[in-house]
């Protein structure tokens, strides 16, 4: 099936500038919000059926993250699209010079399943607000939340400007097929390659948010305990299933058994004596992920968890130790509630291990040494980093969120999200008269030389 008539549609009423106005832009975003909250439970049972995500979660990660995201830019988005002033060379004036937003155009936003309502609504949020017609592919690997994206979106938002389309691999490489002024992929690098690859033969810019094995460094200048438990959370939420959880644990080697042992007491506090009877606990998305994980299993001694049942997806929270470098584990991005931890002398050492690997999307922190915390941030790269807690900065709407290298290319959120989707465009002002530019018109003289070498050494 082509779904060239859909994007066709959405070009046309795109160049008849309906997308274009404060007015419309506002309103679509007041929409989407009314939709997030009056139908709320409707999400939430989605989310339930794809991952069960306690409604709890659903609120905090997904719908109530775009709600959020939404008021933000609501709030800024006159001041964020107001032009900007540049300064203009001496030799220039008078002039005036200024940038201008305007939107690129009909944009193709694909979502993952993970957080299948948050990372496909966050973008639209942007893309909207830059006011460009959007097509919205859904993960099929998240079918009830897909379901409810599909039918609540046209209710709600103007069907004349975004869209919904459904499916799998063969509607998602017919999308590529398309000429499109922005592609916005949210996955893995395989996929991801394939999105570039589709994207290049139209020359589309395109914004990829990708994932990566996220390392945390922990030294012996803090409270053990205390980094547990926000090590727990922030991997174990969603069930592992998130592409800033931490995904492998680097420890002072002193430290490295007492964090395995607060972790254990971490994750009761959290999930209870038996996660797989917590509400707060989800399950591994399908089958196929379900036996890569537990393929895993293997790659160390499990410290907390490595139970796991195949007819309900479960697997606990899983801590393990005697993990090899080359190991399955160690191997892949896990994505999933199993966490490494492997011991390391030092801080050298930690960054040593980290810049052998690719560019993780996050880096996490767990040092009270000053010291340690600069040496982190100029002698390492990654898409982020989060001291004293990890993946909380996804909810600072004034930081970008994107990786680098292999975890991704671009950036979105807050007003960066505004200009992912927009084109900055240089417009200079002169007035005909006095002209001043005569001085470079030909036929060139000595004394035009002379001026335009000495132009040229202030210039420089």
């Amino acid at each position: 099936m082509t779904h060239a008539r859909t994007v066709e549609q959405l070009r046309s009423a795109f160049e008849r500038g309906a997308t274009k106005p404060l007015a419309w832009r506002l309103a679509q975003l007041r929409a989407l919000r009314r939709m997030l909250t009056e139908r709320a439970a409707d999400i939430e049972d989605g989310l339930l059926a794809d991952l069960a995500k306690n409604p709890t979660e659903s609120q905090i990660a997904e719908i109530g993250f775009v709600v959020g995201e939404i008021d933000h830019t609501v709030k800024h988005l006159r001041r964020w699209l107001r032009p900007r002033r540049v300064s203009v060379p001496g030799a220039l004036l008078p002039a005036r010079a200024f940038t201008v937003l305007e939107p690129v155009g009909v944009v193709l936003v694909i979502a993952p399943w993970n957080y299948p309502v948050q990372l496909l609504l966050a973008p639209l949020v942007g893309a909207l607000a830059a006011g460009n017609a959007v097509v919205l592919k859904p993960s099929e690997l998240a079918p009830a939340t897909s379901a409810v994206m599909a039918r609540l979106i046209p209710e709600y938002l103007d069907t004349r400007a975004v869209a919904v389309v459904e499916g799998g691999a063969e509607d998602t490489t017919d999308l590529l097929a398309q000429r499109w002024d922005h592609i916005f992929f949210t996955g893995n690098g395989r996929v991801g390659r394939i999105v570039a690859a589709a994207a290049a033969e139209h020359l589309t810019p395109v914004t990829l948010e990708l994932g990566g094995k996220s390392p945390v460094y922990v030294d012996r200048t803090v409270d053990v305990a205390a980094v547990a438990r926000r090590i727990a959370w922030g991997k174990f939420m969603n069930a592992g299933q998130t592409c800033v959880a931490p995904d492998y644990v680097l420890a002072d080697r002193d430290v490295a058994p007492r964090l395995a042992t607060a972790l254990r007491e971490a994750v009761r506090d959290l999930y209870g004596d038996d996660p797989s009877l917590s509400p707060d606990y989800g399950r591994i998305v399908n089958d196929r992920h379900f036996a890569r994980l537990t393929g895993m299993l293997g790659s160390g001694t499990a410290v907390v968890g490595g139970d796991h049942d195949a007819a309900t997806r479960y697997l606990g929270p899983t801590v393990l130790t005697d993990v090899a470098e080359g190991s399955p584990a160690m191997a892949e991005e896990i994505f999933g509630p199993i966490l490494p931890i492997l011991p390391v002398d030092g801080v050298d050492d930690a960054i040593r291990f980290i810049r052998a690997g690719d560019k993780p999307l996050a880096l996490y922190v767990f040092t009270s040494s000053a010291t340690v915390r600069r040496r982190i941030l100029t002698e390492t790269s990654s898409g982020a980093v989060g001291f004293g807690v990890p993946a909380a900065h996804l909810a600072v709407a004034g930081l970008p969120f994107g990786g680098v290298g292999e975890s991704g290319a671009g950036a979105y959120h807050g007003e960066r999200s505004l200009r992912t989707f927009s084109h900055e465009k240089a417009v200079l002002s002169k007035p005909l008269s006095p002209d001043t530019l005569q001085l470079v018109y030909p036929p060139y003289t000595e004394a035009k030389d002379r001026f335009a070498r000495g132009l040229l050494r202030k210039l420089g």
